[in-house]
């Protein structure tokens, strides 16, 4: 079957929403933290991190890995089968490597471990909602013959 591109984007772009919102609410209940930690290793580095582009760029991106979730998700589904535990794994593949990614936050010291681990738990919930939302809307072309 083919992948149903539309669905892909409308899937995506829910999924971007509940990224979006969690890292809204993630960065609001963790910002004093952040700051201290930010201004720690760098002066003006907090300032920096939101001002308007910079905020713009974190809801495009979240918008962005939205898609790619549901991408992913369309792409691996006729291995594993549609469903909440195809889903899963693709929200665990993700999450993963976001640890990989931003592991070098923590080992530069941007941020401390407990700060990192905070946030890492928060993205397993985060792309597991957001993974969950993507996939319920995705479904296949029906292709007529």
């Amino acid at each position: 079957m083919a992948m149903n591109i539309k669905k892909v984007v409308v899937g995506g772009l829910v999924a971007g929403i509940v990224v979006n919102v969690f890292d809204f609410v993630a960065n609001y209940a963790l910002s004093a933290r952040m700051r201290v930690e930010s201004e720690a290793f760098k002066p003006g580095l907090a300032d920096q991190m939101m001002q308007g582009s910079a905020v713009i760029s974190y809801i495009i991106m979240d918008l962005v890995i939205g898609i790619a979730l549901v991408w992913t998700y369309a792409a691996v589904r006729p291995r594993f089968g549609p469903g909440p535990r195809t889903a899963f794994y693709v929200a665990m593949l993700f999450w993963l490597l976001g640890l990989i990614f931003n592991s070098g936050y923590r080992q530069m010291g941007m941020v401390s471990s407990g700060l990192w681990w905070t946030l890492a738990v928060i993205a397993l919930v985060n792309y597991l909602v957001a993974s969950q939302a993507g996939a319920a809307i995705y479904s296949e072309d029906t292709v007529s013959v």
